[in-house]
């Protein structure tokens, strides 16, 4: 006899709480192996394919894609083969925390295409064309002790908000469960509803047409939300400052360009820039720590790992080179190509989302020339780059077209104060203006 078993959202670890179901990667009655990924969610930080740690027939899926369901919520049930019990699951390297994997069972077999996917609650196409509907009935009144074979509760609300009594239905699952699509073709024929009581709808927003105030509401979840409840953050709790000064980029242009006539790799603009903000922090490490609030300490940070903002389809994130002050420019290009095309591609892992200690934000490809951006919390400090452009400069006593860049500093006034800041944002604004000036640290 087959044993149902049911699949939980895992925790999928960085404190994360909840997750969007972005596809799923398997369908009703369809045979999965122990460890086949069987549902693409994404969360605030990432996109994860999430892995079963059961083998066996795929029963029934639990929510439609774009639903957001919390850590612990059903993901989908699996009818395991076999008249023996099935063993405890013994542990098979999944990554995810919570969840090992054992052995497959003995036997799998694809299930009949009747099996109703809870997804869309809609059934399978009957075997042969001339086959009519079957409605699910009510069983007879005797049949009222006992447990309910129900083990979803997406299908106990559904019954219960329509006033319907489950004690009433056979279940078309395996072992008799009782699945979405036999309450709703229960509620579909009338033929098993008990006095109905008002369905819980949605709360309904205020009515602001009068005000002249209508519009879309758009959820903050998944990673607009992250990103809200971070900026939020940041902002209530760090007292930050901003400074910025222009700078001549012409001769780092020059240099970018004299380094990628060499025939070698394409050295990045944010590679050079990176490797300024490194030798800077290297100058003035206080920059390079954040504010322990609980302990009233700041902590100063032996090792940089460089955050960069980089804009998606799915919103701003911020990936993180690892030990970028241990890094050249060929390798801090490769690393910075290597993230931004995970980045567009929602394939960056939670680790590599977070332990920036110093974020380097380019706005400049936005076409501006300023900002004063918000800092990553919990970090100290944020650099921000505009747009180089030609402008009118007076370079040694004469007036000449440069190519001119703004540069801005925004810091926690905890950490510093405006004479290490500036000092920061002065050195980066010499080596954009002599990239010369970085040899003295190389």
């Amino acid at each position: 006899m087959a044993q149902v078993l049911e699949f939980k959202l895992p925790d999928l670890g960085e404190g994360l709480t909840e997750a969007v179901i972005v596809s799923w990667l398997v369908q009703v009655g369809e045979v999965v192996a122990i460890d086949q990924p069987v549902v693409e969610v994404e969360t605030a930080k990432a996109m994860v394919e999430v892995p079963c740690p059961y083998g066996g027939v795929v029963t029934a899926r639990f929510g439609e894609e774009g639903a957001e369901l919390p850590v612990g919520a059903p993901l989908l049930t699996v009818a395991v083969g076999g008249t023996d019990p099935v063993p405890e699951p013994e542990g098979s390297g999944n990554v995810l925390v919570g969840y090992g994997t054992g052995a497959p069972p003995a036997r799998r077999r694809r299930a009949r295409p009747t099996a109703p996917d809870r997804a869309n609650g809609s059934a399978a196409p009957a075997a042969t064309a001339g086959t009519a509907v079957h409605a699910r009935v009510p069983a007879p009144p005797a049949a009222t002790e006992g447990p309910v074979p129900v083990i979803s509760p997406l299908v106990r609300r559904l019954a219960r908000d329509n006033g319907l009594d489950l004690r009433g239905l056979s279940g078309s699952g395996p072992d008799g469960l009782i699945l979405r699509a036999d309450v709703e073709d229960a509620l579909r024929v009338g033929a098993t509803r008990t006095v109905a009581q008002p369905p819980a709808g949605p709360q309904t927003a205020p009515d602001e047409a009068a005000n002249g105030r209508t519009g879309t509401r758009t959820p903050l979840k998944g990673i607009r939300g992250a990103v809200a409840d971070k900026l939020s953050r940041s902002r209530r709790e760090i007292p930050d400052a901003t400074c910025w000064v222009d700078a001549d980029a012409t001769e780092l242009m020059r240099a970018r360009t004299a380094m990628n006539a060499a025939g070698a790799s394409k050295i990045s603009l944010l590679a050079l820039l990176a490797r300024i903000s490194t030798a800077a922090l290297a100058r003035y490490p206080e920059l390079n720590s954040y504010v322990d609030v609980e302990a009233r300490e700041i902590v100063r940070l032996d090792r940089i790992h460089l955050g960069f903002a980089a804009q998606t389809d799915r919103g701003l994130v911020v990936p993180v080179v690892r030990d970028a002050h241990a890094r050249d420019a060929e390798s801090l290009t490769a690393e910075f190509a290597r993230l931004t095309e995970a980045a567009h591609a929602g394939k960056l892992t939670p680790g590599e989302l977070t332990g920036s200690t110093f974020t380097l934000n380019n706005y400049g490809v936005f076409g501006v020339d300023g900002s004063t951006p918000i800092i990553n919390h919990p970090e100290a400090a944020m650099l921000g780059v505009g747009r180089i452009v030609p402008k009118p400069w007076v370079h040694e006593g004469e007036l000449a077209v440069r190519q001119v860049v703004q540069l801005s500093l925004t810091f926690d006034h905890r950490v510093c104060d405006g004479g290490t800041a500036g000092g920061f944002l002065r050195y980066v604004a010499d080596c954009v203006e002599n990239p010369a000036v970085l040899l003295r640290t190389v």
